[in-house]
């Protein structure tokens, strides 16, 4: 992993056999962002993410451990706890061009992953959800 600062944004470049989620959260931990957007794309060979069943109240997993195209990983960076808190979603397609998405939990990088990460001034935070009962982490905007 490797990245450089450009004003409120962040361009971040994850290598081969790393994982996405993990560097995210080292680069949030190392810089102190508690608030951004994340968006990227790049390919891999092993990928887990899921789907959230609300009336079940638990994540149902896809693992896909095959070549895939990252066409789109976007999500936010809000705080829970005094740390930082990932929310990310991805869609990758196969050689055929099937199409795969959900709730990103892990993936690893084959080749490179491209990653623009905008830091935003301010504060968001997470809560449980005590509105709707979905059992998620909300924004919390206190």
């Amino acid at each position: 992993m490797d990245y450089r600062k450009f004003g409120s944004k962040i361009v971040l470049r994850i290598d081969r056999g790393e994982e996405v989620m993990s560097s995210i959260m080292e680069l949030c931990e190392k810089e102190k962002i508690l608030l951004a957007s994340i968006e990227g794309l790049g390919a891999a060979d092993h990928l887990v993410m899921g789907l959230y069943d609300v009336g079940r109240q638990e994540f149902n997993e896809t693992r896909l451990d095959i070549p895939l195209e990252l066409t789109s990983i976007v999500g936010s960076v809000t705080e829970m706890d005094g740390k930082p808190y990932l929310h990310v979603h991805i869609t990758a397609a196969d050689s055929q061009g099937h199409a795969y998405g959900g709730h990103l939990k892990e993936v690893r990088i084959s080749g490179t992953a491209e990653l623009f990460i905008t830091v935003i001034e301010g504060h968001v935070g997470r809560e449980k959800d005590r509105i709707t009962d979905t059992g998620l982490n909300l924004f919390s905007f206190d």
